[in-house]
């Protein structure tokens, strides 16, 4: 498949922990999106940790820079944040508030963007509304959610990047990265709305 053709997906999320179970289930489903003719994008706990609070006022450093760039040119967004006391976490979401500034853009925030969400928690209290959280968000952002999200519950099931995942985990990571690259297909590509719009 031609590059110019393939959806573009940028994946967010993980924790401080190298090696965490939030981030090897963002790459599970970033490689499904790969394996389904994408190219992807991935910014794990250690660049988010990187990003200053964010603030509107406030020339973005460097990595802020990268983040937001490659979230405009994103056809599709994955995010995967761990559950902590009941919702996102606090590195997780300042990631997310970094989209705003995208809101003068020719398609704002996350317009026309599918979105996959993935949540992993120490019960499945936690786990859930995380990911009701996560999909509110992505609908106050306009993106799209995907019909399925993956809630994974660390209590029981522990994911380890490189290793195969339990066939009920897999099930739902690789859905969620093979429906954000067939929806970001299906749809008029983010890219070239901005540059039709631009050049």
């Amino acid at each position: 498949m031609e590059s110019a053709t393939q959806p573009y997906i940028v994946g967010l999320g993980g924790t401080l922990r190298r090696g965490s179970s939030t981030e090897s289930a963002l790459r599970i489903a970033l490689d499904e999106a790969r394996a389904a003719g994408a190219r992807t994008e991935l910014f794990g706990g250690d660049d988010l940790a990187r990003l200053p609070m964010y603030d509107p006022e406030s020339e973005n450093v460097d990595e802020a820079v990268r983040l937001v760039e490659s979230l405009r040119r994103a056809d599709g967004v994955i995010i995967a944040s761990p559950g902590y006391h009941g919702s996102v976490s606090g590195l997780v979401k300042n990631a997310l508030d970094y989209i705003e500034d995208l809101r003068e853009d020719a398609s704002p925030y996350l317009s026309g963007r599918s979105v996959g969400c993935v949540t992993t928690a120490y019960g499945w209290q936690a786990a859930v509304t995380t990911l009701q959280t996560l999909r509110s968000i992505v609908h106050a952002l306009r993106g799209w959610p995907t019909p399925l999200g993956a809630a994974i519950n660390s209590a029981t099931t522990r994911i380890s990047y490189g290793e195969e995942p339990e066939d009920r985990v897999g099930f739902q990571l690789r859905t969620v990265g093979r429906e954000v690259c067939m929806r970001s297909l299906a749809a008029p590509s983010v890219t070239s709305g901005l540059a039709a719009t631009t050049g």
